[in-house]
């Protein structure tokens, strides 16, 4: 009987305004990491977005939860800045999905989280963090005058603690001066043809890049994401079961010209703190993202300013980064943290990730 009531709970769903607040919680950062990548590489963001819009829905309905459907950061972060093409950044999604469901299927995700440790995961996302902010410096300086109004806006709005909040106005901004510039686009629907903007490379790059990711997704999107659905929301979610999801994800949205996705303890504690408490803010926010998609074309990115991109991606770096040292408290493991992050940047994360797994385990001898 007790089963019966949590499954029914679980199932139960709403579309009050708690909801819709909430469905913005789990966009702060994932529509301004979107629209970076489309701007900086070959991807069809329209494709990108109906991806986002369809796995919203189906594994907030799945699972019965508002839970977070965002980005590899780490993959994506490196197609941003440059270190993987679209082709590598395909390759490596294709790539992580397989080894997420392999990982599921015999219950790997926990012994793979004590060999990698939590500080070398925090590494990467600083390292990424760090990189994200060398490109936010770079496209800022093509306008500084714009760059400088963003900056402003950010600054503004984290004085009345709304720094979360500031990544979608100023990309509201840049919306509206690309509408201003290219004017009202047409809504047209994605071609629906298998990889449409061109086909994975595996690569050494592509390689390195995976399991960096995987380092992050095994400790934030898969056991701290179990973690907060059973506190947030009294579910019982396995780390492995949301690996395997993850898994499905990425093989399926890939092809059809998605990215890399990902669950995140980040974006399901954002929904919540929004409002969300049902599935109800995973189908607005899926809805959205399916609308926006119809009328995201090429004429109205190219007429985006690079430099707001700039600012956006300084918002996200810092958020990033904050999250990689917030949890991080004793001497040696901020140390590590900092070691991967600078390895990360200065050679490349794929090499960062290993020799800090290498550490840690040796620490931990």
């Amino acid at each position: 009987m007790a089963h019966s009531s949590e499954f029914s709970r679980a199932r139960e769903i709403s579309f009050d305004a708690r909801e819709l607040t909430g469905a913005l919680g789990d966009s702060i950062t994932v529509l301004p990491l979107l629209v970076a990548l489309a701007l900086t590489t070959s991807v069809s963001l329209p494709h990108v977005l109906v991806a986002f819009g369809v796995f919203q829905i189906v594994w907030g309905i799945h699972y019965g939860l508002p839970l977070s459907v965002e980005p590899m950061k780490a993959l994506v972060g490196l197609a941003i800045v440059g270190v993987l093409s679209y082709a590598e950044l395909a390759a490596a999604g294709l790539l992580a999905g397989i080894v997420l469901l392999g990982a599921a299927r015999f219950g790997l995700v926990g012994r793979i989280e004590r060999v990698v440790g939590e500080p070398v995961v925090r590494g990467i996302q600083l390292a990424v963090a760090l990189l994200l902010l060398e490109a936010a410096v770079s496209l800022s300086v093509g306008d500084p005058g714009i760059a400088a109004v963003g900056l402003l806006v950010v600054l503004g709005l984290a004085v009345v603690g709304r720094l979360r909040e500031s990544a979608l106005v100023v990309l509201a901004a840049g919306a509206a001066v690309a509408v201003y510039v290219a004017g009202v686009p047409t809504p047209q629907l994605p071609a629906a043809t298998p990889f449409p903007a061109g086909g994975p490379s595996l690569t050494g790059a592509a390689i390195e890049g995976t399991i960096a990711q995987l380092g992050m997704t095994v400790g934030n999107a898969a056991i701290a994401t179990s973690l907060l659905c059973a506190d947030l929301y009294d579910r019982r979610l396995s780390a492995d079961e949301l690996a395997g999801s993850m898994g499905v994800t990425c093989l399926a949205a890939v092809p059809a010209g998605g990215v890399p996705m990902c669950h995140g303890s980040g974006g399901l504690a954002g929904k919540y703190a929004f409002g969300a408490r049902t599935a109800g803010a995973n189908v607005i926010l899926g809805i959205g993202y399916l609308l926006v998609a119809l009328v995201a074309g090429a004429a109205l990115l190219a007429a985006f300013p690079l430099a707001l991109l700039g600012v956006l991606l300084a918002v996200v770096a810092y958020e990033l980064g904050r999250a990689a040292f917030a949890p991080v408290e004793e001497l040696p493991a901020l140390a590590l943290v900092a070691g991967v992050g600078a390895v990360g940047v200065v050679v490349n994360v794929g090499l960062a990730f290993v020799l800090g797994a290498v550490v840690y385990w040796l620490a931990r001898r």
